[in-house]
């Protein structure tokens, strides 16, 4: 069985939707040498459309049923853990769409909560706000726990750290549907038709990018751009499989792994 792929988007393919080195090149490999792959991606600021939209400007080529989304994670498990709940979705962006049959409603309506990416646009008044549903016992979800992202002006501050401190506050604990629930990363085994042995996760997070997928039996891939700082690796609980440089490397390692017949 030869070898299927999931693609972290940002910090591996793009920053800021501007391609990065190599990104081009080696999706056009994957193409020609009739790989499938994923793009499995915790980015909560624009919808699966809008993501095909901004790559295929970038010269990406991908098409909307090769890209799973935190978000799209979302709605299926708010469906069917909270069924017709009404929901307050905290994010930066506008990704409603994929939001399939879930009802959005203001904090004070809310019968769960959908913590997504930060931005300017999350501040004290929509966290406080959270934070008081959640002691009133209505149930946080959240679509990652990333603490921060990369951007084209350096890091920039995630969601995940509000949630530390709402958990702290409020003593609750949040689920994740996004990476590196194990859940995520079956729904995109099931869509690829491929078995966690025979399949890579390439990604520039260390915990849940790359260790994740490995919890789950996928090969874990560390791409040194994008989040990837050295000191991830220092102290860290696991090690990926490999490490390369950027994703301009994945054709060579790929070339380099057993395929199955």
């Amino acid at each position: 069985m030869a070898t299927k792929v999931m693609l972290d988007i940002d910090g591996v393919l793009t920053v800021s939707w501007r391609p990065l080195p190599g990104a081009v090149d080696t999706v056009r490999w994957l193409h020609a040498h009739g790989i499938e792959f994923r793009l499995v991606t915790n980015t909560s600021s624009k919808s699966r459309a809008q993501i095909g939209e901004l790559l295929e400007q970038a010269g990406i080529e991908v098409g909307a049923d090769q890209i799973q989304t935190a978000v799209s994670s979302a709605a299926r498990f708010l469906r069917d853990t909270y069924p017709g709940a009404a929901c307050f979705f905290l994010n930066e962006g506008d990704v409603g769409s994929d939001l399939e049959g879930v009802d959005l409603v203001g904090p004070a309506d809310a019968e769960v909560v959908l913590l997504g990416g930060a931005g300017p646009g999350v501040g004290y008044t929509e966290v406080d706000a959270v934070f008081k549903r959640a002691i009133e016992g209505v149930p946080l979800v959240a679509l990652h726990r990333n603490t921060r992202f990369q951007t084209d002006g350096g890091p920039a501050l995630d969601m995940g750290a509000f949630i530390v401190g709402l958990e702290a506050a409020a003593a609750v604990e949040v689920p994740v549907v996004g990476k590196p629930a194990a859940s995520f990363f079956g729904s995109a085994l099931r869509s690829l038709q491929a078995e966690p042995a025979t399949t890579v996760m390439v990604g520039d997070d260390l915990a849940s990018d790359v260790l994740g997928a490995q919890a789950v039996g996928i090969g874990g891939v560390l791409v040194r751009t994008g989040k990837f700082r050295p000191s991830d690796l220092e102290g860290s609980s696991g090690q990926p499989d490999q490490v390369i440089d950027d994703i301009g490397q994945l054709p060579g390692l790929l070339d380099q792994l057993p395929q199955a017949g």
